[in-house]
């Protein structure tokens, strides 16, 4: 073979190496772009969490306290065939009807999208049960979805300048106490939807909270209660950086 058709084959080589490497350099940039272009996710993981303490960048607070807030704490749920951690209220000082209590973080910002959560009422005279909240601005302005397992029911509220208004509820939805739940929750613009055990429950429009904020879980005066597989979807802002006074 001459040395003029060596030299063809070796050019016309490089040249298909070169356009497989920029096509391969394509689909790499197309999936990077799609990748940035996913909501984000966000999952609580407890599992690396010391027990006794709470999740880094979480702060405990209340709406209306009336005495020293409630105790959080990461504990072992030992109850199921493979032990996981829990986060809970493991004690409650102020057991006043007006007092939320709040386990919360701004790290993590949600405006529009999904978020769930397994809850388990594990005692209280006064209220029992729990639930998630978000775009919270701050302790006393906020969207909480709880279930009630002595009320029987799965409710909505807006909590404005600390007041809580009813927003929508599903009833008769039945319960044992210490049995877990799980309550979702969707939120796009001015709509929300919320869901019971994966059943629809509920769904309003409502403008009072427009604004991202923080996320977070929630109890009722005297009720304990523990959380677990918290997962967010769709958030607005991710690591929003440390919290003020963490």
């Amino acid at each position: 073979m001459s040395k003029d058709i060596w030299h063809i084959v070796y050019i016309e080589t490089n040249r298909r190496m070169i356009a497989g490497c920029m096509f391969l350099i394509l689909i790499l940039s197309v999936g990077y772009a799609s990748a940035l272009n996913e909501p984000d996710n966000y999952h609580l993981v407890l599992d690396t969490v010391k027990v006794g303490q709470l999740p880094a960048g979480w702060r405990v607070s209340a709406t209306n306290p009336a005495g020293p807030l409630a105790q959080w704490a990461v504990g072992v749920d030992a109850s199921t065939t493979k032990p996981e951690n829990i986060l809970s209220i493991v004690r409650i000082e102020d057991a006043s009807t007006s007092v939320f209590n709040l386990n919360w973080t701004k790290q993590f910002v949600f405006q529009n999208g999904d978020m769930s959560v397994r809850m388990r009422a594990n005692s209280g005279k006064e209220d029992q049960g729990g639930g998630i909240i978000w775009r919270v601005q701050d302790e006393n302005n906020y969207y909480v979805a709880r279930y009630n397992p002595l009320e029987s029911n799965f409710r909505l509220y807006y909590v404005e300048d600390g007041q809580r208004n009813t927003l929508a509820s599903a009833e008769h939805l039945t319960s044992k106490t210490g049995a877990w739940v799980q309550l979702r929750i969707r939120h796009q613009g001015q709509h929300i939807q919320g869901w019971f055990n994966n059943t629809f429950a509920w769904e309003v429009n409502d403008t009072h909270l427009p604004k991202a904020g923080g996320i977070g879980l929630w109890s009722k005066a005297d009720a304990s209660s523990s959380f677990a597989d918290l997962e967010v979807h769709g958030m607005a802002l991710k690591s929003a950086g440390k919290i003020a006074n963490e």
